[in-house]
């Protein structure tokens, strides 16, 4: 199982749409127009195949307080970012924190997204992780971390996500209950 987190509006519907898509073709087509989306209140699970079956649990944004209460059986977790509203920056950076220090997630490997790279800010990306002390965070973590700046919308960097999920979910390790 793989979770899906972030503060509401950053694009996490989105990115699991186009994700689906992206797996379901050849993974080079053309993902057209973004399809509508609405704010998730609950959570949404998705199967996406990339060599093997993987489920995207997606918790929406406001849900946030009971998120711990789903990371049983998690492999992975993509934790996505907002890269054009650095002012949701230092509440992204403490849930991030707090994902990180939980202890049911010390095995999980973990993928932060920036998204919305394609969209005009004040701030570039790689002063966004020097302010919130990505390098530092990413030394102290026990998961393993990378990061990946993305725009659900237009498309960009997503194949790289769906092999980073390849990568991740390869080693046939089952967790209780059979899902991987």
């Amino acid at each position: 199982m793989c979770l899906l987190l972030g503060a509401s509006g950053v694009g996490k519907t989105l990115l699991v749409k186009r994700l689906q898509k992206l797996s379901s073709g050849d993974g080079k087509g053309d993902l057209g127009d973004a399809p509508p989306t609405r704010p998730t209140v609950g959570t949404n699970l998705t199967d996406i195949v990339v060599q093997r079956k993987i489920t995207i649990r997606e918790l929406g944004g406001c849900m946030g307080p009971i998120w711990s209460s789903y990371f049983g059986n998690c492999h992975s977790l993509l934790f996505m970012m907002d890269a054009a509203n650095p002012t949701q920056l230092s509440a992204s950076c403490v849930q991030l924190l707090g994902l990180l220090s939980a202890e049911q997630l010390a095995e999980a490997s973990v993928l932060i997204l920036f998204n919305k790279i394609d969209l005009p800010c004040y701030m570039t990306v790689d002063e966004m992780k020097s302010l919130i002390r990505l390098p530092d965070i990413i030394a102290c973590a026990k998961q393993n971390i990378t990061t990946a700046e993305i725009s659900a919308q237009k498309g960009t960097g997503l194949s790289e996500v769906l092999r980073w999920l390849q990568d991740t979910h390869r080693t046939d390790r089952r967790l209780p209950g059979g899902e991987p």
